[in-house]
Parts: structure tokens; sequence; C-alpha cells
């Protein structure tokens, strides 16, 4: 696959990124975002993919960190029972307090491919595909932003 490096202006474009990083996920996938809503995860293609990704997925390997998780537990049913029934490989943490202020997110795959939005509020993003050099310093952002304390979520209400 050639190596590919795209701006992305709009949220159509966003998505169609998204998806077409789904599509080439075979082993990771690491997301870090405000709290899913712009990624539209709980849409039918999208869960789907995510199936799929789960059927070879080695456990670990499917990691969220959000820095407002209360959005996904009110909104993203249908991934919240693909944890309840995947949670040795799907973990979804909160990130800590003090990461609140970033606005940046970024979808990693594969250690391969991301798809990087400079800020929350915007669509203006970059898709690399096949561009591991690129991306190394994103998952290894990712991994210190996994590393910082911060709370897991469950598939569970407690006190319910």
């Amino acid at each position: 696959m050639p190596m590919a490096r795209e701006l992305i202006t709009d949220w159509g474009s966003y998505q169609a990124g998204f998806d077409q990083l789904l599509g080439l996920a075979e082993h990771k996938l690491f997301i870090y975002d405000e709290d899913l809503s712009k990624l539209r995860l709980d849409q039918p293609a999208r869960l789907a993919q995510l199936k799929r990704l789960l059927l070879t997925a080695q456990p670990g390997s499917i990691q969220i960190a959000l820095r407002n998780a209360e959005p996904f537990r009110r909104q993203q049913t249908h991934l919240i029972q693909l944890l309840a029934t995947h949670a040795h490989i799907i973990t979804i943490q909160e990130t800590s307090p003090q990461l609140n202020n970033l606005r940046d997110s970024m979808v990693l795959v594969d250690n391969q491919h991301g798809l990087i939005r400079f800020d929350k509020d915007q669509a203006r993003s970059k898709l690399l595909i096949d561009e591991a050099n690129e991306l190394r310093p994103y998952l290894l952002r990712f991994d210190e932003f996994w590393k910082e304390p911060g709370d897991v979520v469950s598939a569970t209400n407690l006190g319910l």
C-alpha cells in the first residue's frame, strides 16, 4: 500500500477517513477523543467493522481514552454492549482531569495509520495511511495519555 497523507477540512471527509481506518484495522485500534460523538462509532457499519476487528484482536488491543465519558455512557449503547462482552479486548478510560484542556483527537490503527484532528470543534485533520514514521510521535503521546491515572469506564452502572 502506498504511503498517503491527506488534509481533511470537512466533517464528511473526516467520517470517510475514519471509515477507511476502521476498514484497515487488523490488530490494534487506539482512540483519544473528547467523547466519541464526532466519530459516530455507534453506527451499524462502524460497529460491524469493530466486530470484525474483535474476531482477531488480542487482549488489550482496543484502547479508547476519553476526556469526557458521560456522553459515551449515555449515547453509545451498542458500544457499551460490545464492551460488556469483550472487556478483555476493549478498554475504555476517562483521562485524568489534567488532560481536559487538550483539544486534539487521534485514531491510531496498527501502528501504521492514523487520523489526527487538531481541534475537537473542527474537522480539520490529517489522514495518514501507511505512515509508521510520522505516526510514531502520536503513538508515544497516546501511550503517555494511557498511563496517566484515569477512571476505567465499565459496561455496567454500579448502584443501579
